[in-house]
């Protein structure tokens, strides 16, 4: 492949590979692309780590273009569909952690959009939403929209989708929010969505939307982020 999100599950006898179906795919991004893994990781440690170039991005006024993902783990499962690959953020991200909001069992409707009590540029967000009778549910994170669609089992994201099941109208997600990237894991990294985002000056919000109906916030828990860089808290009070 072209280490742009497909991917063959198949047998190795040593010698000779061989896939046992078409293609998969695991990310539906609009910038993945160009992936590398590491191979010298010690032998305690075991993990597949991988980082995705997200190709494309352009930042105006800025010197440079492009960027790197988060990284991510790659593991393999049983599925009701077969073997399929999961990517999920590594856990070292929890050391770059500073504030912490949590909101849970909150009535979601098209009139009260809920939303955590803190404001930031770098987040690491887990919800869990009950789409109950709503049609669409999502997240609007720093003013992009993260929609799921009942009817269609689609979840949208910087004009991308991607097919997501939700078990009993359930819906677990998990967000990385940088500076000029949306990273959106589904299923516990079943599915993942990698794309550049430019977002609207000032918003720093996170807050949770229904439409077409009523649904229920099971849990969000969104934590702010340290600069990797600087270190320095990107948090600011609403």
């Amino acid at each position: 492949t072209a280490a742009n999100g497909r991917y063959l599950v198949g047998g190795f006898d040593g010698l000779r590979y061989e896939p046992e179906g078409p293609p998969k795919q695991v990310d539906f991004g609009a910038n993945y692309y160009a992936v590398q893994t590491y191979s010298d990781i010690p032998k305690f440690d075991g993990r597949r780590i991988q980082l995705a170039w997200m190709a494309g991005g352009v930042y105006p006024k800025m010197p440079f273009n492009q960027q790197m993902s988060f990284p991510c783990v790659l593991t393999l499962h049983a599925t009701e569909d077969g073997y399929r690959l999961h990517r999920w953020p590594v856990r070292e991200i929890s050391t770059l952690y500073d504030k912490k909001a949590t909101l849970r069992n909150r009535r979601i409707t098209a009139e009260s959009e809920v939303g955590l009590d803190l404001l930031s540029d770098l987040w690491d967000i887990s919800v869990t939403l009950d789409a109950a009778s709503a049609q669409k549910v999502g997240l609007n994170v720093r003013g992009e929209a993260i929609t799921w669609d009942r009817e269609s089992g689609t979840l949208t994201c910087a004009n991308r989708s991607a097919p997501v099941r939700a078990a009993n109208g359930r819906l677990s997600l998990r967000i990385l929010a940088d500076r000029t990237s949306l990273e959106v894991f589904a299923n516990g990294g079943e599915v993942s969505m990698t794309s550049c985002v430019l977002f609207r000056t000032g918003e720093r919000r996170v807050s949770v939307f229904s439409e077409g109906g009523e649904a229920q916030l099971v849990n969000l828990t969104g934590w702010t982020l340290r600069s990797a860089w600087s270190g320095r808290s990107a948090v600011q009070k609403p």
